[in-house]
């Protein structure tokens, strides 16, 4: 058998897994649906087509937990960058001074946000999760319930900010209070979502080497995340002006996209170093690295254009490898479709309680809810890093990503009738105030 050198097969995966995830956006962006849905199903028909025929196992490395297939991990690694990338991307939308402007109701909204749905979360994985699953005690011996529960719940943590401010944007809507309020908390979210995140992922992988961490120590990691965003917000603020002016005197061809990438990836490291995870690090880079530290630059080029290439190329690829990673006939199982369905519930009640702390005649509480209710790419890259981590396996994984599925799925038409019927509320109440 003629062997052949490993990138031939990086080379055809990637051939596949980009032309599906282009047909899969595709076909989903005619539906009026989010192009992240499409490639993530293309990723769950490629994942699955074993199934259907054994001679069809081109996939199967990829849908392993522990990858040790030279051509899998290589794509693996594109996926994860694609994390920092898409991270670096929601980041460099974003800004502080935002975040700042959208005041008091998005931060209640936000806070409401992550911690009801982090609450159900683990309710329903302690309903649901009795004992822990024999692949990840083959993993990892000395996990507990409380590691797989606790990770979970943070799952339901986040907000796909990206998907709920393209379906405003459809709509029209994008400049109405409650456009407002959800973008500005679906952006707070994210950064509570990602302490939380960085929090349990150092409890598990405490757990993973057999210790476990007091209350204190915990409460010590959570600091450590907090004061990590905001020591890079305040250091980045003061540096990078004076870097992005030095580095404007050089004329080498391309460095405005390279020192941005420094950062980015440098951050990263530094997350990860300081015991978080990386995306942390590459969401603060985008914070800190507005458009304005660019001016000194010649032409009249956008990081963000600049970054757009990158992250079209890398980010379809974690999308589709998050869908081949979907065990299909692990749904077999009833325990699976259990949780699944009790996830989704959960994701959903949540985040529609947090509408009831905004206050304002003139704001929809319900529009506000039903917009902080996509997971998307958030949710699917808190569930991947579980994965990683050894604490989710691939039933629990399943049922993340159909919690992620149906949350993106129905936001759209739900928040297309809750502001239909915002707007009739108030122009009858116009009509009854002018009689």
């Amino acid at each position: 058998m003629v062997e052949f050198d490993p990138i031939i097969r990086v080379l055809v995966y990637l051939v596949i897994i980009l032309v599906a995830a282009k047909i899969g956006a595709e076909l989903f962006e005619r539906l009026g649906q989010p192009a992240v849905l499409g490639e993530l199903i293309a990723g769950v028909v490629l994942g699955n087509l074993v199934l259907l025929n054994r001679g069809w196992n081109l996939f199967e490395p990829l849908r392993l937990q522990i990858m040790t297939d030279h051509a899998a991990v290589g794509i693996d690694v594109l996926a994860r960058l694609g994390i920092i990338f898409l991270l670096f991307q929601i980041g460099l939308e974003s800004s502080v001074n935002e975040m700042k402007r959208v005041g008091i109701p998005s931060f209640l909204v936000a806070t409401i946000g992550v911690v009801v749905p982090f609450v159900l979360g683990y309710a329903v994985s302690a309903l649901f999760v009795r004992e822990v699953p024999a692949g990840i005690l083959a993993i990892s011996p000395h996990f507990s319930l409380q590691n797989i529960h606790m990770f979970i719940g943070a799952t339901l943590c986040a907000t796909s900010v990206g998907i709920t401010a393209r379906v405003f944007q459809d709509l029209g809507k994008i400049q109405i209070p409650e456009a407002r309020i959800v973008l500005g908390a679906a952006v707070i979210d994210d950064v509570l979502g990602l302490i939380i995140l960085a929090t349990v992922s150092a409890v598990v992988s405490s757990a993973e080497a057999g210790t476990e961490l007091s209350v204190m120590e915990i409460v010590k990691l959570a600091v450590i995340a907090v004061g990590f965003l905001a020591g890079a917000l305040v250091i980045g603020t003061l540096a990078v002006p004076r870097l992005m002016k030095l580095a404007s005197k050089f004329r080498t061809h391309g460095l405005m996209l390279i020192t941005a990438l420094v950062i980015c990836f440098g951050l990263s490291a530094l997350a990860g170093i300081a015991g978080l995870a990386a995306i942390v690090g590459a969401f603060a880079a985008g914070l800190i690295l507005e458009e304005v530290h660019f001016k000194e630059f010649s032409g009249n080029v956008s990081i963000k254009s600049l970054i757009q290439p990158v992250t079209t190329i890398l980010v379809p690829i974690f999308f589709v490898l998050m869908g081949i990673q979907v065990h299909v006939e692990s749904f077999l199982d009833p325990s699976v479709l259990g949780i699944s369905a009790g996830l989704t519930a959960a994701a959903m009640i949540g985040k529609q309680l947090c509408g009831l702390v905004v206050y304002g005649k003139k704001v929809d509480r319900v529009t506000v809810g039903i917009g902080m209710i996509p997971r998307g790419e958030v949710g699917l890259i808190f569930a991947s890093i579980g994965k990683e981590l050894g604490v989710i396996d691939n039933e629990i994984f399943s049922a993340v990503v159909i919690m992620v599925i149906v949350t993106t799925f129905v936001t759209p038409p739900l928040l297309k009738w809750s502001t239909a019927r915002a707007e009739r509320r108030m122009m009858s109440g116009s009509q009854e105030a002018g009689v």
